[in-house]
């Protein structure tokens, strides 16, 4: 079945930097796209960037622009992310999840409804 497992997060301080890990199995990973999401305590969940089927496009939030960078290891089974520059703001349960649909283009946003599969979960702490 469609499994997708997130791994990398923890308590980093504020400036410092991040690489999240989401292995996926179950699926031919190249053939989907793959967002990460995240969830700050008593805040709605919010796309954090998301790279399309065989990793053809990426997007990011503006939160993350210019200090994010998300990738795809198809042969791995890997996607990753990258975050430099963290705040406490950057404080929160990080998902990655899998689009529904194989082949969709994602080059302008990374919409919750279109990502079906969801991991359980990475958290992540900036504090000094």
């Amino acid at each position: 079945q469609v499994q997708l497992v997130e791994s990398g997060g923890g308590l980093e301080q504020p400036g410092g930097s991040l690489r999240l890990s989401c292995a996926t199995s179950g699926f031919t990973l190249g053939d989907y796209g793959i967002g990460w999401f995240r969830q700050a305590p008593g805040k709605e969940p919010e796309e954090v960037s998301c790279i399309s089927h065989r990793g053809a496009y990426t997007v990011y939030a503006d939160s993350v622009q210019g200090r994010a960078s998300i990738s795809m290891d198809i042969d791995r089974n890997m996607v990753y992310l990258e975050m430099g520059g963290l705040t406490p703001e950057d404080t929160a349960v990080y998902y990655c999840a899998r689009a529904e649909v194989a082949s969709v283009w994602f080059n302008v946003d990374c919409p919750r409804r279109a990502f079906k599969y969801w991991g359980q979960g990475t958290q992540v702490t900036v504090s000094s």
